[in-house]
């Protein structure tokens, strides 16, 4: 093969190459920034380009998506000197392409140097206890600092979220001790906190027992003295009745017959009962003399009957 064949075949090679070269496919959510003659010339968006060879050139290829950069561990001091060791991740999105790749070098080390530079800044400002606490408040702190910063880099920052703290052992040891102390202080003011309920409890219940008991005590003599009440009205009313019906029995035919007959009969019989005891007994003179009980009786009776009022009909 001759020199002039080579060269030739060279030749043919390189332009076949930069012939190629000047197709170019985008792919989604990404951009190519053209420059022409080692200028800005364009921006290339998602899909099939045809370059001038030799003229246009790619200088920086620019992904669209969010991304999620790691933020290495670092040491940072609190307010009251206590070394912590913090890490996170840091979200970022590429707005603006042109900005990107002209406005710094390399964004995406300038952001994770911005974040823990600010990381630092907020932790010496900040408690042990409060750096736990204030997760929140750190990471809106870090986000608007790295987002007012990388602005003019075209670069938008979405959220940045602290991933540990981790304080030296010896600080955790003590951490959790005190924790077990809490949770045991915790405890013993939860059981006395029951011990005291459940004396409430019972001294509410005996107190409901006593209400209750001296309610039924209550309605029980209530209801006795009603009965009683109610015995008592039914004995005078039956004893009223009585009387009255003895009285119009009385006035009628043949009724003193009757009631002297009654009293003589009664006399005997408890005459006869004094036969049967050894009880010492005055009696009339002349038992004998039953006419004149019986006269006297009568004599009771007829005065009791002229004050009686007239027989109901």
């Amino acid at each position: 093969m001759t020199t002039a064949t080579l060269i030739l075949i060279i030749l043919v090679i390189f332009l076949l190459s930069a012939f190629l070269s000047t197709f170019k496919v985008v792919p989604q959510r990404s951009v190519f920034i053209v420059e022409r003659l080692g200028k800005y010339s364009r921006t290339l968006e998602a899909g099939f380009h045809i370059l001038i060879p030799f003229i246009d050139k790619v200088a920086y290829k620019q992904n669209l998506k969010e991304q999620a950069i790691d933020v290495a561990s670092q040491i940072c001091i609190t307010k009251d000197n206590i070394a912590v060791e913090v890490d996170g991740i840091l979200y970022l999105q590429v707005i603006d392409p042109q900005k990107a790749s002209y406005g710094i070098d390399n964004y995406k080390f300038a952001v994770v140097q911005i974040s823990q530079t600010t990381m630092r800044s907020i932790i010496g400002r900040m408690e042990l206890d409060k750096t736990f606490e204030e997760r929140e408040m750190v990471n809106s702190s870090i986000v608007e600092a790295v987002d007012k910063a990388s602005g003019p880099w075209g670069i938008k920052v979405s959220r940045y979220e602290v991933k540990n703290i981790s304080p030296p052992q010896s600080i955790r040891d003590a951490m959790e001790k005190q924790m077990r102390a809490e949770r045991e202080k915790r405890a013993l003011i939860a059981e006395s906190e029951g011990d005291k309920q459940a004396k409430i409890n019972r001294a509410e219940g005996d107190k409901q027992e006593m209400i209750a008991r001296s309610e039924g005590e209550k309605q029980r003599k209530i209801n006795e003295a009603s009965g009683k009440a109610s015995e008592i009205e039914m004995i005078a009313t039956a004893t009223g009745k009585g009387i009255r019906e003895i009285a119009a029995s009385i006035n009628e035919e043949g009724g003193m017959n009757a009631v002297n007959l009654r009293i003589a009969e009664q006399y005997l019989s408890e005459f006869g009962k004094l036969a049967k005891t050894n009880n010492s007994m005055i009696v009339p003179a002349d038992l004998s003399d039953i006419a004149g009980v019986i006269t006297s009786v009568t004599n009771v009776l007829n005065h009791t009957k002229s004050e009686l009022p007239p027989a109901r009909k």
